[in-house]
């Protein structure tokens, strides 16, 4: 089979963000006839087992990007810590790697430029965002503020209860914080009485 054979019955795929190379098994298309065709320009490889076509414009803001491809490519990951914090505006770090919360007992796939998180309680918090075209779940504003207390520098967490507290593009949601801080065991009552009164 020749290049231009493998393109057609690609065909299904060019106007998808990205197909998997079981899903082009299902085409009759190996995965030797894969790596040949990103080698010739063909297609991209996103990550290892995932491919797209190069023309393919992602409805997506560039920024969010990657961060939407890697968060859809783990069915049962949540965009966490730095990453959320950053699509939430609570902080000021740059997301030099995309952060993904996945079930503790669970062993995710490796993704380039990526950080897993093994968590415990992973559904308190998660809700489902549309980043373009992908739907992929994050954890809320009040989960991010506590993970970063959990998981980040005291500088980190202290600007991000900061922004959350004061805020004017939405309500802090003080009683939601506080469930959350009991749940997670994290004091917080010093800071929110810092920012408060």
């Amino acid at each position: 089979m020749r290049k231009s054979k493998y393109i057609k019955h690609l065909a299904p795929f060019h106007h998808v963000p990205f197909f998997t190379a079981k899903e082009a098994e299902g085409q009759d298309i190996p995965r030797h006839a894969l790596s040949y065709l990103v080698r010739k320009g063909a297609l991209e490889r996103i990550y290892p087992g995932a491919y797209r076509f190069p023309e393919y414009e992602p409805e997506v803001e560039f920024q969010w990007e990657n961060l939407a491809l890697v968060a859809v490519s783990i069915p049962d990951g949540v965009i966490c810590l730095i990453s959320a914090l950053c699509y939430h505006d609570l902080t000021d770090q740059v997301m030099r790697e995309i952060w993904i919360a996945v079930p503790h007992e669970s062993y995710p796939p490796k993704r380039p430029n990526t950080r897993i998180v093994r968590m415990r309680n992973i559904d308190l918090g998660k809700i489902p965002i549309a980043l373009g075209e992908h739907h992929v779940q994050i954890f809320d504003r009040e989960r991010c503020v506590l993970d970063a207390f959990r998981y980040l520098s005291k500088e980190i967490a202290i600007k991000a209860i900061q922004r959350y507290l004061q805020s004017t593009n939405y309500k802090p949601n003080l009683k939601k914080l506080g469930a959350y801080a009991k749940a997670l065991r994290v004091n917080i009552t010093p800071y929110i009485l810092a920012y408060t009164t």
